[in-house]
């Protein structure tokens, strides 16, 4: 995403969550309500931290001839849905094999600049209502809808119509965030950007520079800062990364201007500081300091995902992806840095659920050197 106008755990068992987490061990679950999530049980006093050094393997290929892939969820099953920023399409690709079937267009997607069709996520519901959920820009505004998914129609046919459960979000040129994630409460989150007008970071009525927490419904969760408000955190520039740890504890990756990306622990009502502030060390109590940070050109960090005890970020202008390990709520040793260069960006990063990954290339956005076969979808193996 551009900087200079100034990256999920369901509580089924049955179901992975794509652009959130996993436990690293079963798929589907953190194992616990979170602790950043209102009404959870807190989570253990326990720590157990990774080793410091990991590893990553590409084990294969699962697909390639992506258009402007961005928001990926995975089905119960473990087939992907993939969405197509610039085109608007919603596909499906089999786990085994690769197979791409054209689940349909979603209707009033306006693509333009870092706007389109973003993210996806699977409902906890999915089992027994088929609602799939995107994250979309439109002439007017980046909203939130449903839509039911339907099998048995004919292929580009299979999406109902959208639902819409959160409109008013802020749009612009740049900085539109887009990353939905249904989180282990079952609430939905998301993440926003402040579309360049750095003050509407700060101001809590707009839902511009913000993770939102709301109810399947769109109503405001329970539990939130401001009864009223879907407003989880806010102080926040552009929100692309959003997962939750074994323990329930939701993190978030997002964009710095010319200095400093950050990965950040999300507390309900804290400001993360920007445009006040980029990265640690400023010493004002009225902000939360990231946990990890990076040099702009060595990350741009759009999705993330939890496994084997770390967090695993995938970086777009530092085509790179970054493993941050973790005890509890600190890194427990310095990140560590995978694939440079190799794949060119990296937009996407999804848990399987047995000790891998699935990592989606983002060379045909505009702003990469696409190569034959891009876009790609990439299995890894990690630890």
């Amino acid at each position: 995403m551009q900087r200079r106008s100034v990256t999920s755990v369901l509580a089924a068992a049955s179901l992975l969550f794509a652009a959130g987490c996993s436990s690293g061990g079963a798929p589907g679950g953190a194992g616990s309500a979170a602790a950043s999530s209102p009404g959870g049980p807190r989570p253990s006093a326990s720590v157990t931290a990774p080793p410091a050094k990991g590893s990553v393997t590409v084990t294969g290929t699962l697909t390639t001839d992506l258009t402007s892939p961005w928001g990926v969820a995975a089905l119960p099953g473990g087939d992907l849905l993939m969405s197509s920023r610039d085109t608007g399409k919603v596909w499906r690709v089999a786990a085994d094999g690769g197979r791409k079937t054209e689940l349909g267009t979603v209707p009033g997607v306006a693509p333009g600049g870092e706007g389109g069709l973003l993210g996806l996520a699977v409902a906890p519901s999915y089992g027994r209502d088929h609602q799939v959920y995107a994250y979309f820009t439109t002439e007017s505004d980046n909203r939130v809808a449903r839509m039911l998914y339907d099998e048995k129609k004919p292929v580009g046919q299979q999406l109902g119509a959208p639902d819409t459960v959160l409109k008013g979000i802020p749009k612009g040129q740049v900085h539109n965030g887009g990353r939905i994630a249904f989180g282990p409460d079952k609430m939905l989150y998301a993440g926003t950007g402040e579309t360049g007008d750095t003050g509407l970071a700060q101001d809590k009525k707009s839902l511009g520079g913000k993770i939102l927490r709301m109810t399947p419904d769109g109503q405001p969760a329970q539990g939130n800062p401001d009864a009223g408000s879907v407003v989880y955190s806010y102080g926040h520039r552009n929100v692309q990364g959003l997962a939750w740890d074994a323990e329930g504890r939701l993190w978030a990756a997002e964009f710095g201007q010319n200095t400093w990306d950050e990965l950040n622990l999300i507390e309900p009502g804290k400001n993360y500081g920007w445009p006040e502030v980029e990265g640690k060390g400023r010493g004002d109590a009225r902000f939360v300091d990231p946990v990890a940070q990076w040099a702009t050109a060595d990350a741009s960090p759009s999705g993330i995902a939890y496994a084997e005890g770390s967090i695993w970020m995938a970086g777009l202008r530092g085509e790179r992806l970054w493993r941050i390990p973790l005890a509890g709520r600190e890194a427990s040793a310095p990140p560590q840095a995978f694939l440079k260069g190799e794949y060119g960006r990296l937009r996407t990063v999804v848990p399987t659920g047995d000790a891998g990954l699935w990592l989606v290339t983002s060379n045909t956005d505009g702003r990469g050197e696409p190569k034959k076969g891009d876009d790609r979808i990439l299995r890894l193996k990690v630890s």
